[in-house]
């Protein structure tokens, strides 16, 4: 009767989802789910470090169009659902920049195309596990100079979004990283400058761009709060600062809210 009572419980609970787009949902499922999708993407469902519960992060692309549906099976069978997409309230903002980070040169159209591959390459793989047992800490203390979603306008023609979060930094100011995790990508780049991701397991990843000095390299093992980078103005920039963001199964995502509610819904943190 418990566990009946349990599968009902999430049944209620599911069925009530919606999400936000470039936002996330964090399901805590019985460990007898054996299969969840969303969409048309298989979810990796991962045991949460302080439990055997399983772990299903949603994420929301930025410009998804239309509800989901979603699946899941366990010992109690297969049940699916639609989760109503909401529009978030995001807003405008003019940025001035180099000229050409918008209209790159034609000698660095391979080297961009490079390194979104990398990036893709990178965000395509999924760690199994979680390589934590602690929370996510915040990226900083400083000011939001800019947040996730802001519809962008570079030198009044280039359209884009904000894929993270700004934080007012002077060049030089000290970067840890948010959790236990793998370096991934460390080095500059054209658009992100100098940059450092951080694999987290599960699909999780934390990217920290527009560095000045990165004290990292491919293939090291970091624990939250570790020195991994200073602040810096490189890439595409209007000024210092540091951009945080946080990628799931390769969707970006605010990376704020994420952190919120995967505190919450994992280890009980408000």
């Amino acid at each position: 009767m418990k566990i009946l009572a349990v599968f009902a419980l999430l049944a209620i609970r599911i069925f009530a989802l919606d999400i936000v787009n470039g936002d996330v949902v964090v399901l805590k499922l019985d460990k007898s789910t054996s299969e969840l999708s969303f969409g048309s993407k298989q979810i990796p469902l991962i045991t949460a470090p302080n439990s055997s519960d399983k772990i299903a992060v949603l994420a929301a692309n930025y410009r998804a169009k239309g509800d989901f549906t979603l699946r899941i099976v366990d010992q109690s069978g297969s049940r699916e659902q639609i989760v109503a997409l909401k529009k978030g309230e995001y807003k405008k903002e003019t940025l001035s920049v180099a000229p050409g980070k918008i209209k790159p040169p034609k000698e660095a159209l391979a080297r961009i195309k490079r390194e979104l591959d990398e990036a893709n390459a990178v965000y395509a793989k999924t760690t199994p596990r979680y390589l934590f047992v602690r929370p996510f800490a915040q990226p900083s203390d400083s000011k939001i100079t800019s947040a996730f979603g802001n519809a962008r306008t570079f030198n009044g023609e280039v359209k884009s979004y904000h894929s993270g979060v700004d934080y007012r930094a002077a060049v030089g100011t000290s970067v840890h990283v948010v959790n236990d995790g793998v370096v991934v990508i460390a080095k500059d780049r054209y658009y992100a400058g100098g940059s450092v991701v951080i694999d987290h397991g599960g699909g999780i990843y934390s990217q920290y761009y527009h560095l000045s000095e990165i004290k990292v390299s491919l293939g090291d093992h970091v624990g939250r709060g570790d020195l991994i980078a200073l602040s810096g103005e490189s890439g595409r920039v209007s000024g210092p600062h540091l951009h945080f963001g946080i990628a799931i199964n390769g969707v970006s995502v605010n990376p704020l809210s994420f952190i919120a509610k995967f505190n919450e819904t994992v280890f009980g943190e408000r």
